[in-house]
């Protein structure tokens, strides 16, 4: 199973061996506090993530999957490699 948006796709397997639950995954996004008020605007109430400041600078939102697994969306700072 594949889950698009824009440019980027993610690929879902429940294969044995593929991973385990509690895996994470960083997501280079453009917007990340354009993603995070799409979210808030949201009828679910289920999952209300922030963004957090990481001491190395950017902004980062963080969502977890009913399995534990972390989809961290990562937009890094002015000038960062």
């Amino acid at each position: 199973m594949q889950i698009s948006r824009g440019g980027c796709r993610l690929h879902l397997t429940q294969h044995h061996g593929d991973c385990c639950p509690g895996s994470a995954v960083r997501i280079d996004c453009d917007d990340v506090l354009g993603l995070h008020a799409e979210l808030a605007g949201k009828s679910y109430n289920f999952l209300r993530p922030g963004v957090q400041t990481p001491p190395w600078g950017g902004t980062e939102l963080t969502l977890l999957d009913p399995s534990g697994n972390r989809l961290t969306f990562v937009q890094r700072a002015e000038g960062s490699g």
